[in-house]
């Protein structure tokens, strides 16, 4: 790693610059005020000799290194564009041309990379859905389901107890059936009988 791009060179950096601002605002207080913190000392000139050191500064330090990932994922940088990787090849001077690097494999991170993200996005979109929906009437609509199933259960088992009653008035009936043909015969007996007694 660079000395400039260290973590405490970027602290130190940064803890210059906020006191030299702090400075300068102390002499501006200064001036504002007509009145001296420290006797003999001009705040606002040290803190402008200062903030002019860390600017000079700033401007001879290397700049940082960007990556633009647009140019690997082309459309990333739009809001609403489909991103699809780059398809790198030795002939066109991709990953493929730079040494100890496998194109193919670098390809295949990144193409699984980019399916997963997009994953996540329908499953985030699902997400968003399903918080938009409204739930404040599903106690009521499961309470009502409950009671249209206890009063099917009830309505099946007067069904079953219909069912039994049927059987029961078919079977008298049949009893009743067959104490007719009894009645009949003894019936037809009876009127032969007469018969007789009458010749």
């Amino acid at each position: 790693m660079s000395f400039w791009h260290s973590n405490w060179f970027k602290y130190i950096k940064n803890l210059l610059i906020g006191i030299g601002a702090a400075i300068v605002l102390l002499g501006a207080l200064e001036k504002i005020e007509h009145t001296q913190f420290i006797p003999g000392v001009s705040l606002i000139w040290w803190g402008l000799i200062i903030e002019a050191c860390m600017f000079l500064f700033l401007g001879l330090l290397p700049p940082h290194k960007e990556y633009y990932w647009e140019k690997l994922y082309p459309g990333l940088d739009k809001y609403n564009s489909q991103v699809t990787a780059l398809q790198l090849d030795s002939v066109g001077g991709g990953v493929d041309a730079l040494p100890g690097i496998d194109g193919e494999k670098m390809d295949q991170k990144l193409s699984g990379m980019l399916s997963e993200l997009q994953s996540m996005s329908s499953s985030l979109g699902s997400l968003k859905a399903l918080q938009e929906v409204d739930f404040s009437g599903t106690s009521e609509q499961i309470k009502k389901m409950g009671d249209f199933y206890t009063n099917l259960n009830e309505a099946m088992a007067n069904i079953n107890d219909s069912i039994e009653d049927t059987q029961r008035y078919k079977e008298q009936l049949s009893a009743l059936n067959g104490n007719l043909g009894s009645l009949n015969t003894v019936y037809g007996g009876i009127l032969n009988a007469m018969s007789n007694i009458r010749q």
